[in-house]
């Protein structure tokens, strides 16, 4: 079996190979027959991969021995954990290194940094005129999430959405429905909240700059947004809503200590069983349902985020991507190895270890969606053909921009006075960040 899935791998990466060069975007010399030139085409070439410590990344790296044997390249792998990595990204990138070629970036934090810094090779005439390559197949989502001023900065490998977990035990007890509004989930967290006995009504990121991304499906299904074209929203009625419901809750049914939560800790503190609502990104269910971490996984339901005044709008965003650095040496073998990465049969691989790609038809396939739960694979296909595009502020200082959001949302938590005043003080402070980039 073993040798059948080798095989099966390396006549997958010959096609890939052949459309490559087909297509016209390889460089190879033409001496000897096309037998020999096909086979192992960028011999002697090597690239650097730089990724994040990452189940995407643990999923890739069985699979390049096969892809080095059919190209004749050589990958070398460094990983880092987040933080470390766009530390060393950036000094490399700002040092104009040209290692890595390839590495995992994050589109909704980095993206547009990068691609104004000229650290991101436009992979739009790559990606689009390779009719094999299948690039309608994204998600549309996906691939807006990883546009910056309308070129493609990136591949997407990993998507998320925001859904709603819920502890079924709990619920059918009650005989309360799983929540389809934002108002019956209020309703059915209080009803359910009973520290008494060890269980509070819901638990989410309360930490001031985690919480932004769980807290943009609400503003987005209260009908906000953090901006509208280059004018910051976030006091607006539509932001003040949906900042104080995602507040209260944390504040009235969520644990001592939740304002120090990040997602590591919130979803730890529902998987033992201690809080009968959680709303965070599908990818990480894992942590929060898996029986080896879970108290109460045979309890855990996943469901659509809940609808509020302009219905269920949550982010539809590509959280990992992969990206060409512009300096590298060859272009054509750092192509090589995304367009190999992201190709439908190994992001048929990787998806099977619970990485949730970008492409629609992995999801349609039986084998694709063996590495989720049923009912998250439910949610995930309604959330395929629309979603929000971002769930943090799109500009270049998102870090600045997160903090300025999540200070309300905090003052909701601690209840401090004077709500508008503060949201107004916040936006003024956005909108200087979107004049500062705009000039």
């Amino acid at each position: 079996m073993k040798r059948f899935r080798r095989l099966c791998m390396l006549t997958v990466i010959g096609a890939l190979l052949v459309s490559v060069l087909a297509s016209g975007c390889s460089g190879i010399s033409s001496s000897g027959d096309k037998g020999e030139e096909l086979a192992q085409p960028f011999q002697g070439k090597t690239i650097t991969l730089v990724t994040a410590n990452h189940p995407w990344a643990d999923a890739i790296r069985p699979l390049l021995p096969e892809f080095e044997a059919a190209t004749g390249m050589n990958v070398i792998v460094q990983g880092f954990f987040e933080d470390q990595l766009t530390q060393k990204l950036t000094l490399q990138l700002t040092t104009g290194s040209e290692t890595p070629d390839v590495f995992m970036y994050r589109p909704p934090q980095e993206g547009k940094l990068f691609y104004e810094n000229g650290w991101l090779e436009p992979l739009d005439d790559y990606a689009r005129k390779d009719a094999e390559y299948a690039y309608t197949d994204f998600s549309d989502a996906a691939i807006r999430s990883a546009t910056v001023d309308g070129k493609l900065a990136g591949i997407p490998v990993i998507t998320e959405q925001e859904i709603l977990y819920y502890r079924k035990d709990l619920l059918q007890k009650a005989g309360i429905p799983v929540p389809d509004t934002i108002e019956e989930l209020v309703s059915a967290v209080r009803k359910l909240h009973d520290p008494g006995n060890g269980v509070y009504g819901f638990v989410a990121r309360g930490q001031r700059s985690p919480l932004v991304t769980q807290v943009s499906s609400f503003l987005y299904s209260e009908g906000g947004d953090f901006t509208n074209g280059q004018k910051a929203t976030i006091n607006t009625p539509e932001a003040m809503r949906a900042f104080s419901i995602y507040g209260s809750l944390l504040r009235d049914y969520g644990p001592p200590g939740v304002i120090n939560m990040s997602w590591p800790q919130a979803s730890a503190f529902f998987a033992e069983g201690k809080a009968a609502f959680y709303t965070d990104a599908n990818s990480i269910y894992k942590s929060a349902s898996d029986p080896a971490r879970s108290n109460v996984a045979e309890h855990i339901g996943f469901a659509s985020f809940p609808a509020g005044r302009s219905g269920s709008r949550t982010y539809n965003i590509t959280s990992w991507g992969l990206a060409m650095n512009p300096r590298a040496v060859d272009k054509e073998a750092a192509w090589a190895f995304i367009r190999w990465a992201t190709s439908k049969e190994i992001v048929l691989q990787t998806q099977r270890k619970g990485n949730p790609g970008a492409r629609y038809s992995i999801w349609n396939m039986q084998g694709g969606t063996e590495g989720f739960p049923k009912e998250m694979v439910e949610v995930i296909k309604q959330y395929g053909v629309g979603g929000v595009d971002h769930d943090r502020p799109t500009v270049v200082n998102v870090a600045e921009a997160r903090e300025t959001v999540g200070e309300i949302v905090q003052r909701v938590m601690t209840g401090a006075p004077d709500l508008q005043q503060a949201a107004d003080k916040a936006n003024a402070a956005l909108q200087a960040i979107l004049d500062k980039e705009a000039e």
